[in-house]
Order: structure tokens, then sequence, then C-alpha cells
């Protein structure tokens, strides 16, 4: 089976609060009778919620009834259009990323409240493995790369919204300067990933690239994900939208040099030159209104003009990603020294009990030293996520 974002981001801050002694228990944010009962047993003094801000509903509006603490973890996904006075009212919100607290920032959520956090990973799943693994070697082989094949990888729900198409650009540009290589794009099968699979080819045939292309459309859990991570030589995924970069991360984690664009959650993951390369944003894709409906609280679908536009999308600048491309696929020491300091960087700096316990600690000085001060009784404060190890 293979894990959407959000799940693992909640299975990783579950795992690393455990093991670092704090005391938590899962829920899915949807199962409003199974929170009423932790509420009322587990009595947590915060209760987590992953999502965005359309879903305060769940993550936040709940809680709240139920007198408890919500802290939501958000993402972003463009604009913020609903629940500010919600939002405002919270004493801690969790970005993953800069950009996406500069989102909420912009579109009028108090800057005061927005804190960065972001998102861990297993470092017992996601670490180097040589090239003559025979997991490694299995894999490439199943996928149809070669042992002299210099293997690029971008993956996601669909590759396009990950740079497929920049990148596919700037292979056509560089594709006789490479040595011997394959391009692999890894997708979850789905109606997107088939419908922009069309644009994709469009590209792929205008610039002779069919011998050189191939997608993988399996459902990876995240062992057989490593596998794959490990599988390839560079990893690329220039996001046109991206509020953290998960996989770009865990790419990092098995040692790989990653390709991606200046702008988003790679500007955090990411140290330029270092463990990577980072594209300048070429264009943006700026609306001046949007749609929204009744899943994002409003009472019927309408359409919201800006007072400016706002940008909902980004494109890498095509020269620039050649420019990382020749660079790595042509320095095979160069791709080696920056995929050892991107599993060190990754290792560091997002080890799931690390990013664990920076948000324990987010917890522990905006929301219950605030309880505090405020002489509000804490409900068994041993419990939930300030319950530390002697």
């Amino acid at each position: 089976m293979e894990y959407d974002g959000q799940s693992l981001q909640g299975h990783y801050l579950l795992k690393g609060l455990k093991e670092n002694g704090d005391e938590a228990m899962p829920c899915d944010r949807i199962n409003d009778k199974n929170k009423t009962v932790y509420y009322e047993n587990f009595k947590p003094d915060v209760v987590f919620g992953i999502g965005f801000w359309g879903d305060a509903p769940e993550l936040i509006k709940h809680p709240l009834t139920h007198k408890m603490t919500p802290v939501p973890w958000f993402n972003a996904n463009g604009c913020v259009f609903n629940y500010h006075d919600t939002l405002n009212s919270l004493p801690l919100i969790l970005a993953t990323s800069n950009w996406v607290k500069a989102t909420y920032i912009r579109d009028g959520i108090k800057p005061d409240n927005i804190h960065v956090a972001p998102i861990g990973y297993d470092p017992s799943i996601f670490y180097p493995r040589p090239s003559y693994d025979p997991e490694v070697k299995k894999m490439r082989n199943e996928i149809g790369v070669e042992d002299d094949e210099l293997m690029i990888l971008t993956a996601g729900g669909d590759v396009t919204s990950k740079g497929a198409q920049e990148m596919l650009k700037a292979l056509g540009k560089v594709k006789d300067r490479l040595p011997k290589w394959r391009y692999i794009c890894k997708v979850w099968p789905s109606k997107s990933a088939l419908i922009h699979a069309g644009e994709e080819w469009k590209i792929i045939k205008e610039y002779g690239l069919e011998d050189n292309v191939d997608y993988v459309k399996d459902k990876f859990n995240p062992h057989k994900m490593s596998i794959l991570l490990n599988a390839c030589d560079i990893y690329a995924a220039p996001s046109r939208i991206e509020g953290f970069g998960m996989i770009q991360l865990e790419a990092q984690a098995c040692g790989k040099p990653v390709i991606s664009i200046d702008i988003g959650g790679p500007r955090d993951t990411i140290i330029p030159n270092e463990t990577g390369f980072l594209a300048e944003v070429e264009s943006e894709i700026r609306l001046d209104s949007e749609w929204v409906t009744k899943r994002m609280g409003f009472e019927k679908r309408h359409r919201i003009f800006f007072p400016e536009p706002k940008t909902f999308a980004y494109r890498a600048n095509i020269n620039q990603l050649a420019d990382a491309l020749i660079r790595l696929g042509t320095d095979k020491t160069l791709r080696l020294q920056m995929g050892k300091n991107a599993a060190q960087h990754a290792y560091d700096t997002f080890n799931y009990r690390i990013t664990a316990k920076h948000i324990s600690d987010l917890v522990k000085k905006y929301v219950l030293k605030e309880k505090q001060i405020a002489n509000k009784p804490i409900d068994n404060p041993v419990q939930s996520f300030i319950k530390t190890r002697a």
C-alpha cells in the first residue's frame, strides 16, 4: 500500500512524540465519535490536526466544541479563503514550511501564532544503500534501467505537479550531452496522472525522448519507495507548488542529490549547491479570482475576486534545470559528494524524533505555558504532549 503525505506526516509525529516520552494517541480526523471518546478518556492537553485551512471543521471546531485546544499542522493550497477569525483565535498554528507560513500571513492570518514545523522521516527506512545492494539492483532491473544507465527520477501522485514537464524540456536541451540515461516517472495510478500523462507525452515526442522515458504506476509502500529512491542517481522535482516536499527529503535521506525549485518547501529542505540545486522561478500562474465551495465553509459555490492577483503555481527556469542535469549527470564525484551531504543533512535535521521534539517544545512554549500564566487548570498534565523522560 502507498501512503499519502498527510498519513505519513501524522504517523511520524505520533512515533516521534511517543519515543521522546510524550503521551499521544492517534485518531482519524473525520471520526467524530472516536475523537469524542478520546477527549473524555485520554484528556489531551492539545489536539493535533493535519490538513489545510478548509479542514477547520474537523481539525479545529470539533475540538473547540468539546473544550479541547486544537493545534492544526497546516499545508497550503494557494490561498486562504475562510475561517480567519477561528484561525486567529488559536494560540498556535504549525506550518510545514516558511512558504506555507507566508501564504497564511499574506491572506490575513496573524503572524505571531504561526510557527514552522517541518515533517520528519524515518531513518530506519530511508537511508543510503550501495548500488550493489540486491534490492536496489532488482528494482533497477524491474523498471528497465540498465546498470550503466544514469537514472533520473521524479515521483508524485502525478508528476506534472512535481515539475516533470519542466524536467522533460530540460532533458530535451541536454539529451545528447548526458551519458546513457533514463528518466523514470513514478505516479500514483489516478485520473489526474492519466490526464497529465497526455500533456507529458506531447513534450516527450516533441523532443524525441521516447526511448529514454518510462512510467512506473504501481503503489509502493515506504520500504519499496526507499529502494526506488536508492535505485536512482538523481532525484528531480522542481514542483509547481510544494508546501513541504516529503519525497525530496526522503531522496536526500537515501543519499541522492535533488534538483528542485527555489520556492516553497524545497527552499527549507535543500541546501543549494551542497545537497542539491534549486532553479529560480521562471514564471508564475497568477489568478485574479477563484471558486469557493460549501466544503470550504461557504453557503454556496461562488467565485471570489482578489484585489490583487495571487500566485497558485510556479514554473522553474528550464535553462537552470538543464545546467543542474549536466553538472550532476557528467560528474559522478560531485553526485556522490552531494548525495553524502544530503543524507547527513536529512538525518541531522529531519529525523522524526527531532521534528517531533520541535513540535512538542512549541506546544509547551505557546500553549501550555500560556494556560499556566492565565491560571487555567490543565487536565491531567502528565498526559498528551508534556510528559518527558527523566
